[in-house]
């Protein structure tokens, strides 16, 4: 059975999660990143399963006054997992304006696949980074903030399944 790349991570987290009867902290965290991003959530689609019937028009359209388009909730998405490997690494980071919410490009079918391409490297990333951390480490500060590395992971994956939401209404907007 071939398996798509989001199925063979699926199965090869499973795997090692199998092997490893107590995961760490960050291994479960780095879990749930993937699982809120590619699928297998327990709420519902994931925004990669949102995102894969959408085309360029669709995902440039803006069916809803006053709100992004799923284009740009992906670039926003993208920013922010860029943003916490940003804050991993000990910088600070407050993404506003443009740096927040980048905006769409041309709304070609190349430049729409290379922007969920794109988006799908940036999140892989974080995951892997995610997944080699230290427990210990899930509770240092995040350089210019209250709160911890556990709070911002988790905050992450919260972001993208409320975005992912969004994607959903905008969707079913469109009348897709």
């Amino acid at each position: 059975m071939q398996r798509t790349a989001p199925e063979l991570r699926s199965w090869q987290n499973k795997q090692t999660m199998k092997k490893n009867s107590n995961p760490s902290e960050a291994a479960l965290i780095a879990d749930q990143l993937r699982r809120a991003f590619y699928g297998e959530a327990w709420h519902g689609p994931a925004v990669i399963e949102l995102l894969a019937d959408v085309d360029a028009a669709t995902a440039a359209a803006r069916p809803l006054a006053n709100t992004h388009s799923i284009w740009e909730l992906v670039l926003h998405i993208a920013a922010w997992d860029n943003a916490g490997m940003v804050r991993l690494g000990g910088e600070k980071c407050q993404l506003t304006g443009l740096d927040n919410f980048p905006p769409a490009s041309k709304a070609t079918e190349a430049a729409w696949r290379k922007a969920v391409a794109e988006t799908k490297r940036t999140h892989d990333r974080l995951v892997k980074t995610v997944a080699g951390l230290s427990d210990s480490g899930l509770r240092d500060r995040v350089p210019g903030k209250r709160y911890d590395f556990y709070h911002m992971l988790h905050g992450i994956a919260q972001h993208e399944l409320y975005h992912a939401g969004q994607i959903a209404i905008l969707k079913k907007a469109l009348v897709f």
